[in-house]
């Protein structure tokens, strides 16, 4: 089975880079039993079609735009999403739906999920994250560790990088990383 976990978002609006932030931590903190490609989606919006349709499973790591506390933390099948207007709130929310209900009609669909966290700020432009979301991160993270497990991957941490230092790599990035 081919799995892809994709973190998306715009590290450049505080929480709206959460997804990011979870998909390099992930990357850096745990290794897995089978092969999961880690993917740093950013704002990859119409382009997400091709991995719904390469991978067996994908998870999306994101924000959500639901009326709940800052933190909250959902894990959603793409059939939940399909027809949920409260959903879209952000450029990216809106395409993440618009490809699932295209994709739902092709002859090749990968079962996807959503982990989504609700945002505090998804406005100021700051590279970080607001404290109810770095609160909750370990959680979100978790949960899309559990998500792989209940599709037959194990996971085994290593020792890697905290959220803050992932954080303050998007926000300095070294040479290498420009070049």
């Amino acid at each position: 089975m081919k799995t892809a976990l994709i973190g998306i978002g715009n590290i450049l609006f505080k929480d709206e880079g959460v997804g990011v932030y979870a998909s390099k931590y992930i990357s850096e903190n745990f290794c897995f039993d089978k092969e999961v490609d880690i993917i740093d989606g950013g704002t990859l919006g119409f382009k997400l079609m091709r991995y719904y349709q390469e991978y067996d499973k994908v998870i999306i790591l994101d924000t959500v735009s639901i009326e709940d506390k800052p933190g909250s933390i959902y894990n959603l099948p793409s059939k939940a999403l399909l027809g949920l207007g409260s959903y879209r709130k952000t450029a990216h929310e809106v395409e993440v739906v618009e490809m699932l209900e295209i994709c739902s009609f092709l002859e090749k669909m990968a079962k996807v999920n959503i982990i989504g966290i609700v945002p505090k700020d998804i406005t100021s432009v700051e590279i970080d994250l607001t404290k109810e979301i770095k609160r909750a991160f370990l959680a979100f993270v978790n949960e899309a560790v559990r998500e792989l497990e209940r599709e037959g991957i194990n996971s085994f941490q290593k020792s890697g990088k905290d959220l803050d230092m992932i954080i303050r790599e998007y926000a300095n990035p070294s040479m290498e990383a420009l070049l």
